[in-house]
């Protein structure tokens, strides 16, 4: 039985594969990445249990109990209608991690599969298509989101669909590079030489081989879809009230800063940027988990 169980638990230390990890062990040793990568699944506990560790209802007012500085029975205070900040932060964060995850996907499942096939096949097709993407890249993306969510109406999912049409050319081109590089490869042409059509050659064999740019930059966007969002929500084309979103709330507090009334505003202020700190230190971790000469530099 003992030399049973030390074959288990032998296989079990081998069950991984080597490159996860390697994968892992990179990751540990930098206190950076695993600083963001902890803040982040903070963070995302919050907006899982969010309707347990809130103390009131989001959404209705107290005006009884405005402009209450933070106490133990509101813990970030509450503002010019009674709402209770920590209550409305917590739900908050369950909005902007929606809306930046949401947004990264739905770019990734755009700009990837499009990267592949324009690196892949090139000719007038890339050309055209670089040359529309250049021109699109050219706008502010921040005055472009305003603008086509001024024109289409306030709704979480168009502040989606805008974060993503706005970031799917980045995935595109970091996809269509790397594809550039690699259809010529060893292992391509072995895959092509035992008679792989292009389409199987394109997404069985050489996307999954170009992923690592595409999720070293994926928390850098996230991070980016969440300034976004609270932006648009602070100058009212975000998430439409009472439903608690970042940007809104600190838009609230900013005449309270002058009376008095700091802790509308602070706290969903200091949320926002400790989930973007996160984001941005993952993705910095990641980038040199992947680009080893980025970590010898």
């Amino acid at each position: 039985m003992s030399a049973r169980q030390s074959q288990l638990q032998s296989g079990l230390k081998t069950e991984l594969p080597e490159g996860l990890q390697r994968f892992l062990y990179q990751l540990r040793r930098s206190w950076s990445t695993m600083l963001g990568l902890a803040i982040i699944v903070f963070f995302s506990l919050i907006a899982v249990f969010a309707p347990l560790l809130a103390t009131h209802d989001p959404v209705v007012t107290n005006p009884d109990e405005q402009f209450q500085p933070p106490s133990r029975d509101h813990f970030f205070g509450t503002d010019e209608v009674g709402w209770d900040i920590y209550s409305r932060v917590l739900y908050a964060t369950r909005i902007d991690f929606f809306i930046a995850i949401m947004s990264v996907l739905l770019a990734i499942a755009i700009g990837v599969p499009l990267g592949g096939l324009t690196g892949y096949f090139s000719g007038r097709f890339d050309d055209v298509l670089m040359r529309v993407l250049d021109a699109f890249q050219a706008f502010p993306p921040l005055i472009l989101a305003m603008a086509v969510v001024a024109a289409l109406g306030r709704s979480i999912w168009l502040v989606i669909a805008v974060i993503a049409f706005i970031n799917f050319p980045s995935y595109l081109r970091v996809v269509r590079a790397e594809m550039k590089s690699k259809k010529e490869s060893f292992f391509a042409e072995a895959a092509r030489s035992v008679g792989n059509p292009s389409y199987r050659l394109i997404f069985r064999h050489l996307i999954p081989n170009c992923l690592d740019p595409v999720l070293a930059q994926a928390p850098l966007n996230a991070g980016w879809a969440i300034l976004v969002a609270a932006s648009l929500s602070f100058i009212g084309l975000g998430v439409p009230i009472p439903t608690p979103e970042w940007g809104s709330m600190i838009n609230d507090g900013v005449g309270g800063i002058i009376s008095g009334e700091w802790w509308i505003s602070f706290f969903p202020g200091l949320t926002a940027m400790l989930a973007v700190l996160g984001f941005n230190l993952l993705s910095e971790g990641l980038r040199d988990i992947f680009d080893p000469k980025r970590m010898e530099s």
